[in-house]
């Protein structure tokens, strides 16, 4: 009986203020197990981190860090040294240069017609001109019959007679044209020429040779059937630089 009262007592006793001392041990035990907890945790993040920190490096902006040269007003007259170049210097040639080209222009001709006019001058033959030179007039042509333009002097010479180099030089070409006949081109130098056309077949030079102021050339001839219908006679033409000009200008 004394024992059944005692734990009806202990029992209101858990029912009344018993119950809310356990609740509040309980809630003690589950706050300072919870402590416990969070620490342990915080002190393994700490532990798991490493001692020096982030890892990480941030580069600076090199462009940030270049010092800049200072542009020079328009009233500023101070000289601006220029920075150093750290790049290394290219040499002036390089490998692939490609090779220097020869220039094959022709050195121009410094003689002029003044210094070809200063030199002595004869004849090819001695006789009457036939036909004058005309190259900006129309003549008549006593072989065609017609009105055309005429590059050199007709002289008159019979057949045979020795046609004569009006002026000391070389013999250029020695040639037959289909037109002019035999033919032999004399350079004087300076750019002039002279050509005898009209000659027999067998001429006295050969190409290379050089001939004096009335070297003989060759003989009249009747080679020229251009000129078939003009009395015997050699053709003598003069070009000055490669354009005709007239013989009497050489032959006073």
């Amino acid at each position: 009986m004394k024992n059944r009262s005692f734990l009806n007592k202990l029992g209101d006793f858990a029912m009344g203020k018993g119950f809310y001392i356990v609740l509040f041990l309980c809630i003690a035990t589950i706050g300072i197990s919870g402590y416990y907890l969070l620490k342990t945790v915080v002190n393994d993040t700490r532990a798991a981190a490493p001692v020096g920190g982030d890892a990480s490096v941030t580069i600076p902006d090199q462009s940030a860090a270049k010092p800049s040269v200072p542009t020079p007003s328009a009233k500023d007259d101070t000289p601006v040294t220029p920075a150093p170049s750290t790049s290394k210097p290219q040499s002036a040639s390089q490998p692939d240069d490609p090779a220097p080209v020869k220039d094959t222009t022709p050195e121009p001709d410094t003689q002029n017609s003044k210094e070809t006019i200063s030199k002595v001058f004869t004849w090819p033959v001695q006789g009457t001109v036939l036909r004058d030179f005309s190259v900006e007039t129309l003549s008549f042509d006593p072989t065609l019959g017609d009105w055309r333009t005429h590059g050199g002097l007709d002289i008159a010479a019979a057949q045979g007679v020795k046609v004569l180099s009006i002026s000391a030089g070389t013999v250029e070409q020695v040639y037959t044209d289909g037109l002019m006949g035999t033919t032999v081109v004399v350079n004087h130098g300076g750019g002039l020429q002279s050509w005898y056309c009209n000659l027999a077949e067998d001429v006295m030079v050969e190409v290379g040779d050089s001939v004096d102021i009335g070297g003989e050339l060759g003989t009249v001839g009747s080679s020229a059937i251009a000129e078939v219908g003009v009395s015997s006679h050699v053709h003598l033409e003069t070009l000055l630089n490669g354009q005709p000009v007239d013989p009497r200008d050489y032959l006073k």
